[in-house]
């Protein structure tokens, strides 16, 4: 009887035990999320908290300094926690913690923080945020003033960063930045009131208020006096100092630690240790297995030529396009309302935040791709939104619709983004986790879904999905080939246009995307192919018990994760399933 006592009493420490470290370990994941949000006025802002809204923070390179430092530290502690006295869950939260860490420091070490700017991303696009803001009380837009008035500080910091990158040979390829001259010139152009920054003003929310036109007045100061001469400076230095330094070869191989720092960002990007070798050898296969399928429905609509004639037919033909970009977003809209009531045949759980359907702005629309998703805040105070580019609509094919709308909306990314952010179980650095290969290779898993939605009932729209498929395969090709095999912008053009029938423009901002932002556009096929083995694996070792909504549920519960640990909690999935 005593040996018994003694063991449960021992048990029972041990238990405690487990408990204290297991509340610790928490607490130093939510010490950590604290700082990192706390750090930045603008992620504070994007998640609804209100009380740095008029603030930038620090963009410099003692700033990204900073972040090493504490990232450093950070894994130091990570590392000296011991990991067998934690609990399952927190096991996994220990890995992701991690994974993230040391993912942070190899792009610092990298100097990723020094390439700050893109065609689709940097200062010339902050009047953006707007969107990410809610403006209901005078505060928020006295908050945006304050953000105008202050905005050198801003551009001040980015054109730190920049000559930093300049000075270790760490620079953008010159024939993508020369797109930014346009969006800058937009930013200096027209009155006051006609600037991007502005378009919080025109809101009648703000009339309520009696001083409205104080606060109007006030903004349109702070636009002619600070954002319009901050541009300006920051345009002369772009123009005459930073596009001279841009490297001319469109690969990453021209800047230093060139071919290193591209195989850093396959495995960012894909979470695997594929090779760009490998990973262009898998887009070359897939790109033939899907040009044997496109053969297919060229042949079910009678048309007789050759594939890329077909290519012509379905860019050229009228048939295909609507005239205006009003006619363009209503069928967006149209197509979204049609996608919810399928979800709940194929998924459990379902989100509660809504999205919507937003056109993307105009001054980005002729540089940017088709489509993009926000998420929505993480409090719940914004929505998400499926942005759609309208510009030129007579380039963008009725056929690409559906599968663009499952890809952006649901059941891609709104889905999985937003029930990541809502679940509870989960520490709120793994909510807001978006590893590229898992968010991606969703969205493009999602696109098969369409099928199983009802959609792709004609043979144009299942071409629409084939194209869409093909355009992530050809990535892997042409990523790879661009920025480990030394091929040319011209060269990655034409072998796009040789196997999908995606609009020349399109296909131009594709591959310029390519060029600025390389080894992103791997994600995507790696990770549907990862999934749609697992989904294959399941329903062989389930056979008649697979249960699609089970499977959809198990593989969002934990948010979004790297390849390898999605693998290997389906696998336990699988087992679990066969014991019930």
């Amino acid at each position: 009887m005593r040996v018994i006592k003694t063991f449960v009493a021992v048990a029972f420490m041990s238990l405690l035990g487990c408990s204290d470290a297991n509340l610790d370990f928490e607490s130093q994941l939510q010490a950590e999320y604290d700082r990192r949000v706390n750090s930045s006025p603008l992620a504070m802002s994007m998640r609804g908290d209100r009380s740095r809204n008029g603030e930038w923070g620090e963009f410099s390179p003692a700033a990204a300094t900073t972040e090493y430092q504490a990232d450093l530290a950070y894994r130091s502690a990570l590392l000296a926690v011991d990991a067998m006295s934690l609990s399952t869950a927190n096991k996994l939260n220990l890995q992701m913690a991690l994974f993230e860490v040391n993912d942070r420091i190899e792009a610092y070490e990298y100097g990723s923080h020094l390439l700050p700017l893109t065609m689709r991303e940097g200062p010339q696009t902050s009047y953006d945020i707007a969107s990410y803001l809610r403006f209901e009380t005078e505060q928020d837009f006295i908050d945006w003033v304050e953000r105008l008035e202050t905005i050198d500080q801003m551009l001040n910091g980015y054109e730190a960063l920049m000559r930093e990158g300049m000075s270790r040979n760490l620079v953008q390829p010159r024939v993508v930045m020369e797109r930014v001259v346009h969006q800058l010139d937009l930013l200096l152009a027209g009155s006051a009131e006609d600037n991007a920054f502005y378009r919080p003003f025109e809101s009648e929310v703000l009339d309520q208020y009696a001083s409205a036109a104080t606060i109007r007045a006030r903004a349109q100061a702070a636009i002619s006096d600070h954002v319009i001469p901050a541009f300006a400076d920051f345009k002369a230095f772009f123009v005459n100092e930073y596009l001279p330094a841009c490297r001319d070869q469109p690969g990453v191989g021209g800047n230093a630690e060139g071919l290193a720092y591209y195989q850093y960002l396959a495995k960012h990007f894909t979470t695997t240790s594929l090779t760009p070798a490998q990973i262009h050898q898998i887009g070359l296969d897939e790109v033939a297995r899907l040009r044997g399928e496109m053969h297919e429905v060229m042949e079910e609509v009678g048309f007789e030529g050759e594939l890329l004639a077909f290519f012509d037919f379905l860019r050229n033909d009228p048939q295909f396009y609507y005239s205006t970009s009003e006619e363009l977003l209503q069928a967006y809209l149209a197509t979204s309302k049609r996608l919810d009531p399928e979800l709940v045949s194929l998924f459990g759980r379902l989100p509660r935040t809504p999205y919507g359907v937003k056109a993307i702005p105009d001054e980005i629309a002729p540089d940017t791709t088709t489509a993009y998703y926000m998420q929505p805040a993480v409090d719940g105070s914004r929505a998400g939104y499926y942005y759609v580019n309208l510009y030129a609509p007579e380039s963008r094919p009725i056929w690409e619709i559906e599968v663009l709308s499952v890809h952006e909306a649901v059941p891609g990314h709104h889905l999985q983004i937003a029930l990541a952010q809502e679940q509870e179980s989960l520490p709120p650095f793994r909510r807001e986790m978006g590893i590229g290969a898992f968010v991606e290779g969703w969205g493009l898993y999602s696109e098969r879904l369409g099928y199983e939605m009802g959609l792709y009932q004609d043979p144009y729209s299942k071409f629409g999905q084939l194209t869409y498929d093909m355009w992530r395969s050809i990535r892997l090709v042409v990523d790879t080939g661009i920025h480990a095999m030394g091929w040319s912008r011209e060269e990655a053009i034409e072998y796009f246009k040789q196997n999908a029938p995606k609009s020349e423009l399109d296909i131009v901002n594709e591959i310029d995307r390519y060029i600025g932002w390389p080894g992103q556009a791997l994600g995507y096929k790696i990770g549907q192919l990862k999934i749609l083995e697992l989904r294959a694996e399941a329903e062989r070792r389930l056979g008649e018990e697979f249960d699609i909504r089970r499977f959809h549920d198990a593989l969002l519960e934990n948010g979004s994760i790297p390849l390898d640990v999605l693998e290997t909690r389906m696998l336990e999935w699988m087992e679990e399933e066969n014991g019930r």
